[in-house]
């Protein structure tokens, strides 16, 4: 494989700062549900999204623009000065208010949303096509280690040890020491740390770019509106890229915002519980990760994409109706493996059709559409029906009636899609 040691580099850095990023969104949202503002969380996420509306076509132009790994270095160097200063801040006050720990979630998720495009379309750069469906796999065996050992850090972290025992994959186990649960900057300034690390993994990068990249000097206008026209003429692509996100933006809604307030309202369980379902969330991806390409080698990606998407479809509703903390494990198990396996063959499949010249600016136009839908259940989540009580199972029931008809749509056009590829 060409260009091997520079994905191996790659690799190296997503997972160093993959880890500590991982252990910060996970404290925040569980942040704000112990001091009862999930109303107030909910509105940051809400307004997050609506700024990631005018940020996520231009990250996608920036990312065809663009040195992919001068992207890297920039973000990663952004980020380690913001959160030194914000974590510098909280040591010398010996706190932080809440609009700096928002703050935080913010950039970290505006971050995201150039990251992962920009790593995705690197991939593609420095891969041959006959290593796309391997490298996709890699990437997501990959970022979802580094979730496993996130999600054990943030259970250790986030309540600490208390009286010898320590909360292992939800299970209780006797330890010769105690911790002291560490403050939301004591994370934030181990997050900063490790933007160092994945900056000088980064730096010691060297490639050979295996496709023609064509400059172009048009208005920034101009080259946003690629994308859109060129989704506008492949439309079956447009249709599948956006029913095949629905799983995700069920992620993004449950993972970042429902799922605190499912484990500290319904479960009525601690912030251990919380981090560990993460655990079992990546544990599941991981599994995705090495098998999906096996399990499904026998039929088409977009008849598996369907069938994965069924699965989330029915866990939603079976956590509405459960209240044991090792069904909701098991759930996340199955949301983790449904939804890695989704983007693993949803990935493969776009490699194949988009050219790289317009690939971050057209699946930018997913994730824009992704972000409405988000908007749209944030906004309805956030109502304050929703966070009293346990009135989040009914949250779950919406949910699953969202990637019902998804799945629908994907089902409809599952003939257009085969003539695609």
């Amino acid at each position: 494989m060409k260009n091997l040691s520079a994905i191996i580099l790659l690799f190296i850095a997503n997972t160093v700062s993959g880890i500590a990023q991982g252990i910060s969104m996970i404290a925040i949202p569980w942040y704000f549900a112990r001091q009862s503002e999930m109303g107030k969380f909910g509105l940051i996420y809400i307004l997050t999204n609506v700024i990631a509306i005018f940020w996520v076509p231009y990250s996608g132009t920036f990312i065809d623009k663009y040195n992919r790994k001068h992207i890297f270095l920039f973000i990663t160097t952004i980020s380690g000065i913001m959160l030194v200063t914000i974590a510098g801040f909280g040591y010398q006050n010996e706190s932080l208010p809440w609009f700096l720990v928002a703050f935080v979630f913010m950039f970290t998720f505006f971050n995201y949303n150039i990251h992962y495009p920009n790593l995705y379309a690197f991939v593609q750069e420095i891969t041959e096509v006959k290593h796309y469906g391997r490298i996709t796999s890699f990437i997501e065996i990959q970022g979802q280690l580094s979730s496993v050992l996130a999600g054990a850090g943030a259970a250790l972290l986030l309540e600490g040890v208390k009286g010898g025992h320590l909360n292992v994959f939800g299970i209780l186990v006797e330890v010769p020491f105690d911790l002291e649960a560490w403050t939301i900057y004591e994370i934030f300034m181990m997050d900063a740390l490790t933007y160092l690390l994945a900056f000088v993994f980064i730096f010691f990068i060297k490639y050979q770019s295996l496709v023609e990249k064509k400059h172009e000097d048009k208005p920034i206008k101009e080259r946003l509106m690629v994308g859109f026209r060129y989704l506008k003429k492949n439309r079956e692509i447009l249709t599948f890229g956006v029913a095949s996100h629905s799983v995700f933006v069920s992620v993004l809604i449950t993972t970042f915002f429902l799922a605190a307030i499912y484990v500290n309202n319904h479960l009525q369980a601690s912030g251990d519980v919380f981090a560990t379902s993460e655990i079992y969330y990546a544990l599941g991806a991981v599994f995705a990760g090495v098998a999906i390409r096996r399990i499904f080698s026998g039929i088409t990606i977009p008849l598996s994409v369907i069938i994965m998407t069924a699965f989330a479809t029915g866990l939603f509703v079976v956590l509405g109706f459960s209240y044991n903390v090792y069904v909701f494990y098991l759930m996340f198990l199955i949301l983790g493996l449904s939804n890695a396996g989704i983007r693993i063959q949803r990935v493969t499949f776009l490699f194949s059709l988009i050219p790289n010249q317009v690939y971050g600016r057209a699946t930018s136009i997913f994730t824009l559409i992704n972000i409405f839908f988000r908007i749209l259940f944030l906004s309805l989540f956030s109502l304050p029906f929703f966070y009293r009580e346990n009135h989040v199972v009914f949250s779950f029931f919406i949910v699953s009636m969202f990637l019902f008809v998804s799945n629908l749509v994907l089902i409809k056009h599952y003939r257009s899609f085969i003539r695609l590829h």
